[in-house]
């Protein structure tokens, strides 16, 4: 494979030792091409500017410019560059700026190695991550702190269910339609329904809504 193939990632994180252990990690995965390092946001978009590569694999908090700042000037210089925040910090006054600056993916510090892998091949196919944590945040933030609610999985069938966990697996309707043995139009149809039967928007808030009532085993997000 050459190296127009592989997937360029720049990493931002102001502590060397965190830069050190996460290049380590990613050259040792074939598709992936550590370009950059960075200890700051300033330098991070010096380098955006110069590398315009596929991901940024940012820190949040650090001196200087923050990484809310540095995502919305990354996405301003190369909106095709993905930001994937990585972070110890799951408040909502860190989330919800970082996502609204243009971030696909914001994941703990906490997950292991194969999971920040497995979150940076997602942002390249445009598709979001979310540690469990700020899935719930996420989720609570769109529907409300109101706890008061009815048990909207008996409205579910047990096909739509199937097809919930699934979506909250991360897999595209043509995988799920092979995993279930039906047609991809049916799946389809399936989705619209529990969006609808959810009132929910997406697949990102239907795989949220999965995470936050413990559908899906979050123990595989970590």
């Amino acid at each position: 494979m050459g190296k127009s193939n592989l997937v360029s990632i720049l990493i931002v994180d102001d502590h060397e030792v965190v830069r050190n252990g996460i290049r380590s990690y990613l050259e040792t995965i074939k598709d992936f091409d550590v370009v950059g390092e960075a200890e700051s946001g300033e330098k991070a978009i010096k380098l955006v500017s110069e590398l315009i590569p596929d991901i940024v694999l940012l820190d949040l908090i650090m001196p200087g410019m923050d990484g809310v700042e540095t995502t919305r000037q990354i996405k301003k210089i190369s909106p095709r560059t993905q930001v994937v925040v990585l972070t110890s910090y799951h408040e909502d006054v860190h989330i919800f700026p970082a996502l609204k600056a243009g971030a696909i993916s914001y994941i703990l510090k906490d997950m292991k190695m194969e999971k920040l892998a497995e979150a940076l091949q997602r942002a390249v196919r445009h598709e979001v991550t979310l540690h469990p944590l700020v899935a719930e945040r996420v989720l609570q933030n769109i529907r409300g702190d109101d706890s008061e609610e009815p048990s909207l999985f008996t409205e579910l069938t047990e096909r739509e269910l199937d097809v919930l966990r699934l979506i909250a697996k991360g897999m595209t309707n043509s995988q799920i339609a092979e995993n279930l043995v039906i047609s991809e139009n049916t799946v389809k149809g399936h989705v619209s329904n529990i969006l609808s039967k959810l009132h929910l928007a997406d697949r990102t808030q239907v795989a949220v809504y999965a995470w936050q009532r413990g559908i899906v085993n979050r123990e595989q997000m970590k």
